[in-house]
């Protein structure tokens, strides 16, 4: 697959789709079910492809010792990226003050008084990291519990030394043939791009892209602005060559931004990343720990949508109470991975603890799959950074991997 030509094609698709939205509104939401197709296509992939590449990255990475090593370094990074994001969003949104363009709602949102009573608990955060069974991991595609059990296989391989060098080679083998189907699936990509633009156009009209056009203004330039300024900058101080990283990634950022999820960019962000030089034991480890502890967009979005409602309903939160809601969500976000939406459910639970009306959430439900599909985007590249940090800290050089379709 080469980047450019695939690249290319997703431009079209989304293009069309903004037309075919636009002209023809009714007709266009019967093409959501190309970005559904899409979805479980990668979906289909996501579980064999993660468990495979992970376990030959650490049977090859060698003891236990390197993959705790790795393990820290990786989480302590995500932490890092986190606080930023998180300030990101806080910073922006008393700048803007975009919540005083809106009236407060007056009708609750059921869905989302539901998904609040959820919660970010520490058991749920250990139910989904321990499985029950593997397989039925993997056929939930619960990436936490995929990883857990992959390092622990990955380092029996390792143990097994020359006695397991079989199996890797069986599981490398498996790793590639995914990653050929992988290919094949990506084929469908520009449909995808075109029926999800399409049929949220058709669904909810053009006016949701000038309706709300300042409140998405300010959380779009936010994302610019991490991703411009400090995703750049960490790349500058750890020498990481950024422009040539974003050539290699645009493929799942174009990807993650039209269908609105980071989850269908990661065969390809694994792909990019490959093609950049990370090593496969290190992007095996890192990205799908970050598709659970480092959504950089979704963190900024957490502390501007909860300010953003505050703002509404005219509530001052001063600055203890605005760092307290941002240690609060540092802790709650993390127990957040398999949960839908999860980037509302936290919101709601944040809301509830301050006092905010839950109600306020109804304000950026008609317009949250615009602006998710800007931060699923700049979870990708937030991801992809958080990689290339990860090999600079284990002293890896990168090496493009020109193999890589």
């Amino acid at each position: 697959m080469r980047a450019p030509k695939i690249t290319t094609q997703i431009f079209i698709g989304m293009a069309i789709g903004l037309a075919v939205g636009i002209l023809f509104p009714t007709f266009a939401t019967k093409f959501g079910i190309l970005g559904t197709i899409f979805l479980r296509l990668i979906k289909m992939v996501l579980a064999p492809l993660v468990f495979t590449t992970l376990v030959v990255g650490i049977a090859k990475a060698g003891d236990f010792k390197t993959v705790g090593r790795i393990g820290i370094k990786t989480l302590l990074y995500f932490q890092c990226a986190t606080v930023m994001a998180l300030g990101t969003g806080l910073i922006l949104v008393n700048l803007l003050h975009p919540g005083s363009h809106f009236s407060p709602p007056t009708v609750a949102e059921p869905v989302i008084a539901a998904a609040a009573a959820k919660g970010g608990t520490l058991l749920h955060l250990v139910e989904q990291l321990i499985p029950t069974s593997i397989f039925m991991a993997m056929a939930n595609n619960e990436l936490l519990q995929i990883v857990f059990f992959s390092v622990f296989l990955g380092v029996a391989l390792a143990g097994l030394g020359k006695v397991g060098e079989p199996a890797v080679r069986a599981l490398t083998l498996a790793s590639e043939v995914t990653f050929k189907v992988t290919h094949y699936v990506m084929y469908f990509a520009p449909l995808a791009a075109f029926g999800a633009l399409a049929s949220v156009l058709g669904k909810y009209g053009v006016g949701i892209l000038t309706g709300y056009a300042y409140l998405a203004g300010s959380f779009i330039s936010g994302l610019v602005i991490f991703i411009g300024v400090i995703l750049a900058l960490i790349c500058l101080v750890m020498r990481i060559p950024y422009l040539k990283l974003l050539k290699e990634i645009r493929e799942p950022m174009l990807l993650a931004f039209s269908t609105a999820s980071s989850e269908v960019a990661f065969p390809s962000l694994v792909s990019g990343l490959r093609r950049f030089g990370c090593p496969e034991k290190i992007i095996g480890f890192v990205l799908p720990l970050g598709y659970s502890f480092n959504l950089d967009g979704s963190m900024i979005y957490m502390t501007f949508a909860t300010l953003f409602i505050a703002q509404v309903y005219g509530i001052h939160m001063d600055v203890t109470s605005q760092i307290t809601m941002m240690l609060i969500l540092m802790v709650t976000s993390k127990g957040m991975a398999g949960v839908p939406r999860a980037s509302l459910v936290v919101i709601a639970g944040t809301l509830t603890s301050f006092n905010i009306p839950v109600e306020g959430l109804a304000l950026i439900l008609g317009i949250d799959q615009i602006l998710d599909m800007g931060r699923s985007a700049t979870n990708v590249v937030g991801n992809a950074v958080a990689t290339a940090v990860v090999c600079k800290l284990e002293g890896e050089e990168f090496v493009p991997n020109l193999a890589v379709e």
